[in-house]
């Protein structure tokens, strides 16, 4: 396993890390989803991604009790809030109540003193920006949060926010958290440049694009079992990429993999990290085993030459 820092901080993190969002005290058994965990740390992942939406709760509560086995300065934790965790008008957004409810009762759940990274899961139009800064600003300084992010805000969402945080005093974003793969690159055009600009790194989410980049779905074929497009409560959230035309540019990439001795999820992942403002990619894993090859795409370097094949069948 390689690491990176995270943005322009000292912080290093893990290339690949490991996420929460479908496989963790949801859509996959919690011994497999605890396993996975372990076997994370046994590959040098140092990186765990959660929030307090994922399971309402119970997503922070299965990895808190894992880590809780672990030396706390042994790993970088991440957390999230915006969305809804109740039905009152307070129980969502970015509002200063919401935000430190939100942030004291993750940790709560996790067992923890802090966490590494607080996650904007989302922009908030309802709350004023240096509300928001100003709330994370006061938990940094409480030793309840190491470091700011946000995710899934525009370029010029990330650009008010730095210069608000600048003009009072405040701590600055230093990480954002997209959707980035081969399918999903329009932070290429914009949130990177500022990102880069402002010392802020990426983490990515879906670098795989909910698995169809790994190579198991087959046009005319149906899902494999077990596989996220054979579940009904989450082949919602990949029909948007399971389409004919994307499919074939999967059969063609596997053709670059091979070319470099690896998989086409590695090859997805490894695409990835060319970016130098990337600074990880969070992966999921229903067994620990599939962590063994995805870890493999850290350090592989692809050559000019293939990232430009790439490039011709993503945009052919």
């Amino acid at each position: 396993m390689e690491y990176r820092r995270l943005g322009s901080t000292g912080l290093k993190v893990s290339e690949i890390s490991l996420g929460s969002w479908l496989t963790t005290a949801g859509y996959v058994e919690r011994e497999n989803a605890e396993a996975s965990i372990h076997k994370a740390f046994d590959l040098g992942i140092n990186f765990f991604d959660t929030a307090n939406v994922y399971m309402r709760g119970e997503a922070e509560k299965v990895v808190g009790s894992v880590l809780k086995g672990y030396q706390r300065d042994s790993y970088v934790l991440a957390t999230k809030a915006f969305w809804p965790m109740g039905d009152g008008p307070n129980d969502r957004g970015l509002s200063r109540k919401h935000v430190i409810e939100q942030c004291n009762a993750s940790l709560e759940r996790l067992g923890l003193d802090y966490v590494d990274i607080f996650y904007c899961h989302r922009y908030d139009k309802e709350t004023p920006l240096e509300e928001t800064l100003r709330a994370i600003d006061d938990l940094i300084r409480q030793g309840k949060v190491l470091y700011a992010g946000v995710s899934e805000w525009t370029a010029e969402q990330i650009s008010e926010a730095v210069h608000l945080a600048d003009k009072k005093l405040l701590d600055r974003i230093v990480v954002s958290q997209p959707q980035y793969n081969m399918f999903e690159r329009y932070i290429e055009k914009e949130v990177i440049p500022v990102s880069e600009k402002h010392g802020i790194g990426q983490v990515v989410w879906s670098p795989l694009a909910q698995g169809v980049l790994t190579g198991k779905y087959k046009i005319g074929e149906e899902a494999p079992k077990g596989s996220r497009a054979a579940d009904e409560n989450s082949k919602k959230m990949i029909s948007g990429h399971l389409t004919e035309e994307k499919l074939q540019k999967v059969e063609k990439l596997k053709g670059v993999a091979e070319e470099n001795g690896i998989t086409v999820a590695q090859l997805a992942l490894s695409w990835i990290l060319r970016q130098d403002n990337v600074s990880s990619a969070i992966v999921g894993a229903s067994s620990p085993d599939q962590l063994e090859e995805t870890v493999k795409a850290s350090g592989v370097k692809l050559s000019a030459e293939s990232i430009e094949r790439i490039e011709d069948i993503l945009q052919n």
